[in-house]
């Protein structure tokens, strides 16, 4: 009995679109992050002040 497996995958094709969607989310995110980080300091600081 043959088995049917799906074809490997290499890992050195790095302009797939996929990764690319995931890789700029992730830098969305952190961006995202950051920026409110930032807000909640100044917030804060402006607050204090």
């Amino acid at each position: 009995m043959t088995t049917h497996r799906a074809p490997k995958q290499s890992a050195h094709h790095p302009g797939r679109p996929v990764e690319r969607a995931v890789v700029a989310g992730l830098v969305l995110a952190v961006g995202a992050g950051l920026a409110w980080i930032g807000g909640m300091i100044y917030t804060i600081v402006g607050w204090s002040g």
